[in-house]
């Protein structure tokens, strides 16, 4: 698979939805397989909330694959011999692309807490311009789970002659009141650490890993499902020789510390307090009277909308509102409910039924 990791540079001012102008910015990409000459076979995948550009393959001294290894590559679900995937790491990110830990031309510093407020159309309208750069018209397909999801049905709105097909993977076109309360806690949590330093800890040579780290601790609960984790770890004791803390009693605490402590090394806090937002925020029917069926009577893409059984931060009932509103908006679109093993993070792995329903869409006609 031929695989190129690139920051690019975009020299324009791009204006945001709040108001705030980014003047010039960064966004760092990664491509598999090679554009054809007619530049029709492009597939843009949009990470998660903490993911990144890297969503394929091995990169060099590291272990860990991409987060969506199991399902692009050559001969894959997505397959690199037939199609040109682009992935990048979102405004806003801390993975090579502009967000808090850019240095301001203006001020000669890290952004810090003072890096422009996001939005999922905002990253849309960057990602126009990185499809701009590439020369592509028309993305034969966009994809993406939870976070990835919205932005994909993002775009079927923003560019409707700009998209063919769209998988909206374990997302909704808006959260509940309940996913914007854990939110808010896990922010709060980062708020409360010590080396916070209302958001300017960069500037203090400081990082709040303990609350990034606790946030995140919270946040992987809800990606998992409850079946999985009994399953899992039940409630076994940990052995005392790979003990993360010495208060630590349980497997499962164990595994908690040990993802919140690697995540609090690799993730901003800033980041993370604006990606949720962005996710908070996202809400593309209220701009057409907060009547969904409205907001996609312009869309042009096929869509397929997916969600999984063990899914209880995105349940089905997020992706059956796209669907039925995409049915009353006279839109081809297909929805599936899938078996999956680990909760709302069972987008990022294969099963057979899963790859079958992605590789079906993406090679079909029409």
């Amino acid at each position: 698979m031929k695989t190129v990791s690139k920051k690019i540079s975009f020299a324009d001012s791009l204006t945001l939805q709040s108001g705030q102008i980014l003047s010039g910015f960064e966004i760092m990409t990664e491509t598999y397989g090679e554009l054809n000459p007619d530049k029709t076979n492009a597939v843009l995948v949009c990470h998660a909330f903490s993911g990144n550009h890297h969503a394929a393959g091995i990169k060099d001294g590291e272990k860990k694959p991409g987060w969506w290894d199991e399902i692009i590559g050559d001969g894959k679900t997505i397959d690199t011999e037939k199609f040109f995937v682009v992935s990048l790491n979102n405004l806003g990110g801390c993975h090579g692309s502009s967000g808090p830990t850019s240095i301001s031309s203006e001020s000669g510093q890290p952004y810090g807490a003072n890096f422009p407020e996001i939005s999922v159309s905002d990253w849309v309208e960057a990602q126009k311009l990185l499809a701009d750069h590439f020369e592509i018209n028309c993305w034969e397909m966009v994809a993406g789970g939870s976070l990835g999801g919205m932005q994909a049905l993002q775009w079927t709105i923003s560019y409707p002659e700009r998209v063919k097909k769209a998988a909206i993977i374990a997302a909704s076109s808006k959260i509940s009141t309940q996913n914007i309360a854990l939110n808010e806690v896990a922010r709060e949590i980062i708020r409360k650490d010590e080396d916070f330093h209302n958001g300017n800890y960069l500037a203090k040579g400081r990082s709040p890993k303990k609350g990034l780290k606790a946030a995140r601790m919270l946040g992987h609960i809800t990606y998992l499902s409850e079946s999985n984790m009994r399953e899992r770890f039940g409630r076994k004791l940990q052995d005392p020789e790979n003990k993360m803390d010495a208060d630590v009693n349980y497997e499962v605490e164990n595994y908690l510390q040990y993802k919140g402590e690697q995540f609090a090394k690799t993730f901003d806090a800033n980041s993370y307090i604006l990606m949720t937002k962005a996710m908070d925020s996202f809400d593309p029917a209220k701009d057409f009277d907060n009547d969904l069926v409205k907001c996609l009577q312009n869309v042009k893409a096929r869509l397929l909308i997916a969600s999984f059984n063990s899914d209880w931060l995105f349940p089905k009932e997020y992706g059956l509102e796209i669907q039925m509103s995409a049915i009353k908006a006279g839109i081809d679109s297909a929805y599936i409910e899938l078996e999956g093993d680990y909760g709302h993070d069972s987008f990022l792995f294969y099963s057979d039924q899963y790859a079958d329903a992605l590789k079906n869409f993406l090679n079909s006609n029409g």
